[in-house]
């Protein structure tokens, strides 16, 4: 994968995979089913799972496997499959250590300011996702995005839209929000399942729209680059974020319905995905 120009003239690229790490075996069945499907359709694709979830509602919620397991696993997905991969972190020590073992970085949303953060995660070399947060203006993200270039050797930068906070306990999406995140001069994606979250919902964990997903992703398939989905093959049973997350099995025509939208909107002359021409 090209992390600089990471889609191709037919398609998007692709970040998916479940929320966190549960098992070797369910984190090699996912790749895999997930690599099937992409690779079918022509997709560029990057495997997602995090081996630590910090940024959990209550003490009682699931985390993950140890930093060192979870990294582990990963570098065997990568290997076996050899697909690139990304994952969470969390705290500045945890960059030189990760960027041994995936392909890619990502910030949380909710850590997209932390200076310390962005700044051991660019001096890696990997590209790093940087997701927007909840609470941020699209055009602040831009001061983030500068914070990691600054950084000599600095690798590639992509930006995320992930939703904004919408009073208590709701996200919704602005979709003016991609032409300001366009301009960073990042590629652009936008992640369709953290996106219908309902934060704090259960009491002591995050709900979801599950069935928005699809909605929402159409919407912004004419003006993204890629796309961020987790994805479990039993969402009632994921030990998280469950409720946010696309069950596998639908998720190949989500896929396909996808690429239309995509392919279409870059066939039509007045396309500008910056919005110069309007």
């Amino acid at each position: 994968m090209d992390f600089h120009r990471p889609y191709t003239d037919q398609s998007f690229f692709l970040i998916a995979g479940p929320c966190v790490i549960e098992s070797r075996e369910h984190t090699h069945f996912m790749a895999s089913r997930l690599l099937d499907l992409a690779e079918s359709r022509g997709i560029p694709f990057i495997f997602k799972a995090s081996f630590d979830k910090a940024n959990r509602t209550s003490i009682g919620s699931y985390r993950g496997t140890s930093m060192e397991e979870g990294l582990e696993i990963l570098a065997e997905v990568r290997k076996r499959l050899g697909v690139p991969v990304i994952t969470d972190v969390h705290e500045s020590q945890q960059c030189k250590v990760a960027a041994e073992s995936v392909d890619m970085l990502q910030i949380p949303a909710f850590l997209c300011r932390q200076t310390d953060l962005l700044l051991a995660a660019a001096a890696t070399g990997r590209p790093v996702n940087l997701k927007k947060g909840q609470f941020l203006a699209p055009w602040d993200l831009r001061n983030a995005v500068d914070k990691l270039r600054g950084v000599d050797g600095c690798g590639p930068v992509w930006v995320t839209e992930r939703g904004s906070s919408f009073g208590y306990g709701n996200l919704v999406v602005d979709f003016q929000s991609f032409p300001h995140l366009r301009r960073t001069g990042a590629p652009v994606v936008f992640d369709a399942t953290h996106s219908v979250q309902k934060p704090g919902a259960l009491g002591t964990a995050t709900g979801g729209a599950r069935e928005m997903i699809p909605t929402l992703a159409r919407a912004a398939a004419t003006a993204v680059d890629g796309f961020f989905f987790e994805v479990h093959d039993n969402p009632e049973k994921a030990l998280s974020d469950g409720p946010n997350a696309i069950r596998l099995d639908a998720f190949g025509d989500l896929l396909d319905q996808l690429l239309v939208i995509w392919r279409a909107s870059r066939q039509a002359a007045q396309f500008d995905p910056a919005g110069r021409n309007l």
